[in-house]
């Protein structure tokens, strides 16, 4: 088993060692900006393309946020409140430190 185990540790170092190993073109070891992935504009436009909003209330839910994100976030600005949701869960913990929702 150690015998497994120090032949193992072994074959990682020498792989670590291989994947860091220098250029030796480039003696300071940088990167060139040549050498980037470089894609046509139609698909990148197609990774990142955004959805059109249908209807005025998805419109509306991506400006305004609901009232139970709102006490989510005075609950996490809370140390307190945020520690305890994180023992007790959200609601229990919101209502101890800010009364019912």
């Amino acid at each position: 088993m150690r015998s497994l185990l120090a032949s193992l540790i072994m074959t990682l170092a020498l792989a670590a060692l291989y994947c860091c190993e220098k250029d030796p073109k480039d003696p300071l070891g940088s990167r060139n900006a040549d050498t980037g992935i470089k894609i046509t504009k139609e698909v990148a436009n197609a990774f990142v393309k955004r959805q059109k909003r249908s209807s005025v209330f998805e419109w509306y839910s991506e400006y305004y946020k609901s009232p139970v994100e709102r006490m989510h976030e005075r609950c996490e600005n809370y140390p307190p409140c945020d520690y305890l949701s994180d023992q007790i869960g959200f609601p229990m913990a919101y209502n101890h430190f800010f009364g019912r929702y």
